[in-house]
């Protein structure tokens, strides 16, 4: 994978799904893909596959995803919240990109992200994904120690169900004291 300082080393990428609210980790994936873009439909898919059902809705960093995702993963009856992305300045080159790129469902997502209840639900993604990744960046999970695909998703899987555990205990102390 290219590295910041423009070399390339042995490394993974690490990709986490959490549900809104409670934190808890609700998907993993490690890939050797340096790129976020294009993970949305698989970790949609494996959500449901888990779950029995498909999210109602993902709240994705806008890397994460590339505008054929947004196709699939509409497709699956999930609704996608991200930021939108730039588009050229240039009117004439608007219109052309428009009509060369987006499909009903990425128009469709472009009006939804432009209303102040869209942006105001994506907000929600810094209290919990972004809250979630500095945990697990606080609590030592910066690299994997291990080689292989398979090794690194197991570390990963444990993470999870640590994470789980944990934050399974918070929230029920917190309604315990509620009560």
């Amino acid at each position: 994978m290219r590295m910041a300082d423009g070399g390339f080393r042995p490394a993974y990428n690490a990709q986490l799904a959490t549900a809104a609210g409670s934190q808890i980790i609700v998907g993993v994936d490690v890939t050797a893909q340096g790129s976020d873009s294009g993970h949305a439909e698989p970790m949609r898919a494996q959500i449901e596959r888990r779950y029995g059902a498909s999210p109602e809705s993902m709240l994705v960093d806008g890397g994460f995803l590339s505008l054929e995702d947004i196709d699939v993963v509409e497709q699956g009856g999930c609704r996608v919240y991200a930021p939108p992305m730039q588009r050229p300045r240039d009117p004439r080159s608007r219109d052309r990109r428009r009509g060369r790129y987006d499909t009903p469902a990425t128009a469709r997502w472009r009006r939804r992200m432009a209303t102040r209840g869209a942006k105001r639900v994506y907000r929600l993604r810094a209290a919990t994904a972004e809250c979630v990744n500095a945990i697990a960046r606080n609590r030592g999970l910066q690299q994997f120690r291990v080689r292989g695909l398979k090794k690194a998703r197991a570390v990963l899987l444990w993470y999870a169900l640590a994470h789980n555990a944990l934050r399974g205990a918070g929230l029920r102390t917190a309604a315990l004291a509620e009560a």
